[in-house]
């Protein structure tokens, strides 16, 4: 992981968001499966490579949408993401990958998320058995997948991204890579918090087997939403001993404007173990 850190840069530059003349971008195409967890339905966007064949596999990268959002927002135009990879392909700055975008509000007696506490949080943080039991195999019965660990990342952006944490301390036989872009309060305790009992303690943070190939955390220094939650996990890794990519960006929010410089620094990254 210390030999591409150097290549982690602060900004995507602005020619990697724009559509190019007489390029036929692919377009996320919407499907629904059956979750066993969350007894439904299940809506997902995916995303796959302008040259897709059956007789050819392809890794695969699950990216997780925001508190109180869906599966569309990461297809949305602001983030610019069909565009973003298929420039990056077109440079051999990428490889050819499969993208999925998940539902990730996972509860039986509630569809969405009705407001910002300990129940609704647990629902984000049960995506991981729905994501395990149900929509990994779907993908796979599917599309034409590249299985193993080195064949599959996952990141995802402020709720998303504490439960791509999550999934990937928790699932290191699965992802091979892990990110996460201003990742929300809760993966561990938060003192004085209720809402935020976490998922994990901080001695977890850590992988006794299968280290991921990278685990990368973008955080930006004025995030006026979780503030310095994010640079909390990085010293935890840190003090852990967790090697990890540290990408700090100085005038993004917590929008779209952190998630596309996240995205840029991570699909360049991926699947090239």
């Amino acid at each position: 992981m210390e030999k591409i850190k150097y290549d982690i840069v602060e900004h995507a530059p602005e020619d990697i968001v724009t559509e190019r003349e007489n390029v036929d971008y692919p377009t996320f195409m919407r499907y629904t499966y059956y979750s066993q967890t969350a007894e439904r339905e299940t809506p997902v966007n995916v995303l796959l490579p302008k040259n897709y064949s059956e007789d050819k596999e392809y890794p695969v990268l699950y990216i997780l949408h925001g508190y109180y959002s869906d599966e569309n927002w990461m297809a949305s135009d602001q983030v610019h993401l069909s565009t973003m990879l298929n420039n990056l392909i077109d440079k051999g700055e990428a490889e050819e990958m499969i993208i999925v975008l998940p539902y990730i509000f996972c509860n039986k007696d509630m569809p969405y998320c009705t407001e910002m506490d300990l129940v609704n949080s647990l629902s984000y943080d049960n995506f991981i058995n729905d994501l395990r039991t149900d929509l990994i195999p779907f993908i796979e019965s599917k599309f034409s997948v590249a299985k193993g660990r080195g064949n599959t990342a996952i990141t995802g952006f402020s709720m998303g991204g504490r439960e791509s944490l999550f999934i990937g301390f928790s699932m290191p036989d699965t992802f091979g890579y892990i990110g996460a872009v201003c990742p929300a309060p809760g993966l561990v305790p938060v003192s004085g918090s209720a809402m935020h009992p976490g998922q994990m303690q901080e001695c977890e943070m850590t992988f006794t087997d299968n280290p991921p190939y990278v685990l990368m955390i973008s955080a930006s220094q004025i995030d006026g939403v979780v503030g310095s939650f994010p640079n909390s996990y990085h010293d935890i890794l840190t003090k852990n001993g967790v090697p990890h990519l540290w990408h700090q960006m100085s005038l993004t929010g917590h929008d779209h404007t952190s998630v596309i410089p996240h995205l840029y620094n991570f699909l360049r990254i991926i699947f090239k173990q």
